[in-house]
């Protein structure tokens, strides 16, 4: 079973991304990077802030997603809604939880911010594992996060 080397990853998506603002091109490396280097990860992808309090879908790897999610709703609003990492072992278990895909079991949803403190959107992570995150996945996901997205607009 392949299990992420988060110095590893952080270096390549430094690689791939660098110099470049475009959010949705960024969105879509780090998707596929973060996606292919663990098989705990089953969908992993980012929903955008389109309009005020409303997240649409954005690049991603895997099935496909729900579509339009308020931030009222399940655990990307509530990432969404609160600015805070959303790690949740089990998704039968998170109260409101939109069930874009039967086989999902666990999942960890980031804030994604650029370095003006704006919200561009959260990234999705999907595993059909019951608890398959843990807080060294949100520390260094959030790591990657922060510098892949400081200079996006």
């Amino acid at each position: 079973m392949k299990h992420v080397d988060y110095t590893d990853l952080t270096r390549t998506i430094a690689s791939l991304t660098e110099g470049e603002d475009d959010t949705v091109a960024l969105m879509a490396t780090l998707a596929c990077e973060v996606h292919q280097s663990d098989d705990r990860f089953d969908w992993t992808g980012f929903y955008r802030v389109t309009a005020p309090e409303l997240l649409k879908i954005g690049p991603y790897q895997g099935g496909h997603g729900c579509l339009v999610i308020p931030f009222s709703r399940g655990v990307c609003g509530a990432a969404a809604r609160t600015g805070q990492v959303q790690l949740v072992p089990d998704v039968d278990a998170f109260p409101g939880h939109i069930a874009c895909a039967s086989s999902t079991r666990s999942e960890i949803v980031l804030p994604v911010v650029n370095s003006a403190g704006k919200l561009l959107g959260v990234f999705d992570i999907d595993s059909n594992l019951p608890d398959a995150f843990t807080g060294a996945d949100a520390d260094a996901l959030t790591a990657i996060l922060a510098s892949t997205f400081a200079n996006a607009q």
